[in-house]
C-alpha cells in the first residue's frame, strides 16, 4: 500500500496536517499578550514547572534551551506534590493542555497554599477555574490538539512568559528562526521520500533505544521515547550520558541480537564536552561488537537552541510515519483513557 493510502487510513484525525502547519502553533503562542503584573520577579528564587506528559515536555525543553542562560534553580515536576522547598520565592509553572490533569491540579493547589507565585498554562478545566477564582496569571493555549501534538504552542507560551518578564535573554531572534525551521522542516518531511520516513522505515522491527547528554539534549531522547510510546504504540527506551557509561553500558554485555532486536540512536551535538564525545565513540565500538546498529542523529542548524526544535521535529514526524506503516493510528491513545477512567 502507498504511504498516502495509508495516511488516509490509519490517520482519520488528519494529525499530518498538524505536525505540517506545528509553525502556526509558534506564531499564536508569540502573539498571545498574558498579563503578568501580579508575578514580583525580585522575589524569585526558584522556577518549578509542574505538569505531565507532553504538557512537561515544554518545561524539559525550557531547562534544555536554557542550559547555560537560566540563573535560577529550575526542576521539572512531574508529580502530585511540589518540592519541599517550595514557597513564597518560588515561581510555579502549572502547565496543564487539558486542564484537568489531576497530578497537575493537585500540583497547583498546593502551590496555592505554600503562597508560591503561579503561572497557568492550559485550554481551560479546573485549571482555568482555580486560576479565575486566585487571580492568577493565565496563558490560554488552543484548543483541538492532542496534548502530545500542542508542545510547540505550550513550549513558546511560556518561553514568552519567561521573556516577557525578563527571566531570560531577549528570544525574538530564536523565534523568527525557529518559525522557518519548523515551515522548512514540515514542508521537507511532508513529501513522498524524507529522512523522517526512512528513519522510521529503518526501525520496523526494532525496539528503539535513545542515547542523549543529561542537560543538553536529555528532551530529546524523553520526547523520541514518549513518541514512539504514544505515536507509534511501540516500546522504547533513553538513557543518557555520562551516566549510562556507569551502569546501562554493562546491558549490551549480554546482548544477543538473536534473542532481541534493538537499534540505538545517538542524539549528537557539537557542543558536547569533549570527554562525552569519547564516551559516544567508545561505548558505540562496544555496541557495535554486539552486532547491534548504531544510527548518529545529529542537526546541522547554527545554534543549541535550533537544533534542539529541529531534532524534537524529527521525532514527532518520524514516530508519526512508524505508526503509519505499522497500520496504527498515531492519534489514539486507548489504554491512558482506560488506566483515567479507572482512576
Amino acid at each position: 500500500m502507498q504511504l498516502n493510502e495509508l495516511i488516509k487510513k490509519h490517520d482519520p484525525a488528519n494529525q499530518f496536517q498538524v505536525l505540517k502547519d506545528s509553525y502556526q502553533q509558534v506564531e499564536y503562542a508569540w502573539n498571545q499578550e498574558v498579563d503578568l503584573s501580579l508575578i514580583d520577579t525580585k522575589k524569585i528564587k526558584n522556577i518549578v514547572l509542574t505538569g505531565l506528559g507532553g504538557s512537561a515536555i515544554g518545561g524539559e525543553l525550557l531547562q534544555n534551551f536554557f542550559r547555560t542562560e537560566l540563573k535560577y534553580p529550575y526542576t521539572v515536576n512531574r508529580n502530585y506534590e511540589l518540592p519541599a522547598y517550595a514557597n513564597e520565592e518560588t515561581l510555579v509553572l502549572a502547565s496543564s493542555y487539558s486542564g484537568n490533569t489531576e497530578e497537575t491540579i493537585s500540583a497547583l493547589n498546593q502551590a496555592i497554599e505554600k503562597k508560591c507565585q503561579i503561572i497557568c498554562v492550559t485550554t481551560g478545566g479546573k485549571m482555568e477555574e482555580i486560576a479565575t477564582k486566585n487571580k492568577i496569571p493565565c496563558g490560554k493555549l488552543q484548543k483541538g490538539y492532542q496534548p502530545r501534538f500542542a508542545l510547540w504552542i505550550n513550549f513558546f507560551t511560556l518561553l514568552k512568559m519567561l521573556h516577557s518578564l525578563k527571566l531570560v535573554p531577549d528570544q525574538n531572534e530564536n523565534v523568527a528562526q525557529a518559525i522557518d525551521l519548523l515551515k522548512r522542516k514540515g514542508d521537507e518531511y511532508s513529501k513522498e521520500q524524507n529522512a523522517a520516513l526512512s528513519l522510521a522505515e529503518s526501525l520496523v522491527g526494532y525496539i528503539p533505544v535513545m542515547y542523549a547528554v543529561s542537560d543538553y539534549t536529555s528532551v530529546v531522547g524523553t520526547r523520541f521515547k514518549g513518541q514512539f510510546n504514544e505515536n507509534s504504540k511501540q516500546h522504547a527506551f533513553f538513557a543518557y550520558y555520562p551516566e549510562l557509561d556507569h551502569n546501562e553500558i554493562m546491558g549490551w554485555e549480554g546482548f544477543k541480537p538473536e534473542q532481541i532486536n534493538i537499534k540505538l540512536l545517538n542524539i549528537l551535538d557539537e557542543d558536547y564536552h569533549p570527554q562525552v564525545k569519547k564516551r559516544f565513540e567508545i561505548t558505540s565500538e562496544v555496541i557495535k561488537k554486539t552486532c547491534a546498529e548504531v544510527i548518529d542523529i545529529k542537526s546541522s542548524e547554527k545554534n543549541s537552541k535550533l537544533r534542539l526544535v529541529d531534532l524534537i521535529y524529527l521525532s514527532d514526524w518520524a514516530t508519526y510515519y512508524y505508526a503509519v506503516i505499522r497500520n496504527f493510528d498515531p492519534t489514539t491513545i486507548e489504554n491512558i483513557n482506560y488506566l483515567k477512567a479507572r482512576l
